[in-house]
């Protein structure tokens, strides 16, 4: 003789609720996963336009028509002044001031921003070959110029001298 069993009411309901539970966790575990990859799109696509911005600001400023600068030998070659002076008057730069820096251990050649106006700095520097890297902002009030020319010892590897 066979018995049947049948399941009884209280297991289907143990099975239909373990079965909702499931359901109702994957759901949840899916909707946080999509949340995740949205506030990480979000954080991502942020840093991606603050550098944009950034870059944009720089190269919305307008370089002026006259740029004043100082030319500073760091570098102790003689000479080293006059032949950047030179070069940055024949390509229209208004050399106000030259003289010696404080001291002649200048490794690598630097554009002191004085004003606040990157895009001049980044003028000066191209027009002389020194890395962008090399552009630092010291803005002084009681300055009447652009921006200071520092010669370092890579003075013969700067476009005048090429």
């Amino acid at each position: 003789m066979k018995v049947k069993l049948r399941p009884n009411k209280a297991s289907l309901n143990i099975k239909l609720k373990d079965s909702n539970t499931n359901l109702l966790t994957n759901f949840i575990a899916v909707f946080l996963g999509v949340i995740i990859i949205f506030l990480a799109y979000s954080l991502f696509h942020k840093f991606q336009m603050s550098r944009y911005n950034e870059a944009e600001k720089i190269s919305s400023k307008k370089t002026s028509s006259i740029i004043q600068v100082e030319v500073l030998n760091g570098c102790g070659i003689p000479g080293a002044a006059d032949n950047i002076t030179s070069f940055l008057r024949k390509n229209n730069f208004d050399v106000v001031q030259m003289g010696n820096y404080i001291s002649f251990d200048i490794e690598k050649s630097l554009v002191i921003d004085r004003v606040g106006n990157t895009a001049n700095a980044i003028k000066i520097a191209d027009a002389l070959g020194i890395d962008r890297k090399n552009i630092i902002e010291q803005i002084n009030k009681n300055y009447f110029l652009d921006a200071t020319i520092v010669i370092g010892n890579d003075f013969n590897t700067l476009k005048p001298n090429l």
